[in-house]
């Protein structure tokens, strides 16, 4: 063997053992001040178990209401981004938001906590279904989704998987078109026990302390993120295995991308984007809308009656409409509300 051809495959050897190796014994130090989520909860806090996963939620309004509204956070967010919505919707409709896996007071399961073979609870399929268990568990039948960014992609797999039970959507900066498949053999490389115990150290840089910045630029006018809006995006970095449970987000497989999903929703529907949202671009938003209303131009050949989608841009607002500009985007919801069959609204 030639001398040169030996050291490559020496050389070779031994990076494949040190990227083997040195992940396992790298110095993981623990969290400092992370306690149980439930130890963190709002004096309005609830939770309830869903898929073997326990929920955090938060609700408003009179169960009696005729519409019951589900709030989906977007990345990164919990319930305190709803902080406004929830008494604002709350005079038309029973208000529940609830935090998905790996974001608020919500469990972060770990692997081992669910059976081989069975889905992540971090997936957006598994996110679908706990939308749908969430409501069974609440005594709601029918409800209209209020999606943000990622929750917003949630808010479409839901609307397609289970078409019974979602009565609308509101569809906020929806990231459907960003959220893509992801290759088997990343999503395997990520699942790893190296990638496990240095993912998570990755996750503290890129969602620790610094992310301030992050909330900063999602608002358009950042003097509005004050140090309360601050604290209340931090409190989740206080919840036992919060980088774990962030890291389990990531490395979950994505078999399919919801635009995918787009084609198969029927519900009556309103994209909302802020026209300075540097996350998801308006015109992504748009896409999403020109999708729906493609789909519903279709059926309406078959005497739907549902209404025509709408799509709202609001100006001067980034990617946190809901939070940046709280009474229009309330009064865009109930304007939505107005027009859905059971309110007796047009089609």
């Amino acid at each position: 063997m030639p001398r040169w051809l030996r050291r490559t495959l020496i050389a070779l050897a031994v990076v494949s053992c040190a990227l083997l190796i040195v992940p396992l014994i790298w110095p993981v130090p623990p969290l400092e001040d992370t306690r149980h989520p439930q130890e963190l909860a709002f004096p309005d806090s609830a939770f309830v178990e869903v898929d073997g996963v326990t929920l955090h939620y938060r609700e408003a309004g009179s169960r009696l209401a005729p519409t019951t509204i589900v709030l989906l956070h977007g990345f990164g967010a919990s319930t305190f981004s709803w902080r406004d919505q929830l008494p604002l919707l709350a005079d038309r409709a029973r208000v529940i938001a609830f935090d998905r896996p790996a974001f608020g007071l919500t469990e972060r399961p770990l692997p081992g906590d669910w059976a081989r073979g069975e889905p992540s609870p971090y997936s957006l399929e598994a996110n679908a279904e706990q939308v749908v268990g969430l409501m069974d568990a609440l005594g709601v039948e029918k409800a209209v989704l209020v999606g943000h960014s990622a929750g917003g992609a949630v808010a479409v797999m839901t609307a397609a998987a289970h078409p019974e039970r979602v009565e609308g959507l509101v569809l906020e900066a929806p990231a459907v078109f960003e959220a893509r498949r992801t290759p088997g053999f990343v999503s395997a490389a990520l699942r790893t026990p190296q990638a496990r115990r240095i993912g998570p150290l990755f996750v503290r840089r890129i969602a620790g302390p610094g992310s301030d910045s992050l909330v900063k630029r999602a608002y358009y006018r950042s003097d509005q993120v004050t140090a309360g809006v601050l604290a209340g995006y931090r409190v989740p970095l206080k919840a036992r295995d919060w980088d774990r449970g962030l890291w389990e987000l990531i490395a979950a497989p994505r078999q399919t991308a919801p635009a995918d999903s787009l084609d198969a929703v029927n519900a009556p529907a309103i994209v909302v984007a802020g026209d300075r949202d540097t996350f998801v671009a308006p015109a992504n938003s748009r896409r999403v809308y020109e999708e729906l209303l493609a789909n519903w131009r279709r059926r309406a050949r078959e005497e739907t009656d549902v209404p025509e989608p709408r799509f709202v841009l609001m100006r001067d607002v980034g990617h946190l409409p809901h939070e940046e500009q709280p009474e229009r985007f309330a009064n865009e919801v109930f304007r939505f509300l107005d027009t859905l069959p059971s309110a007796g609204g047009d089609t």
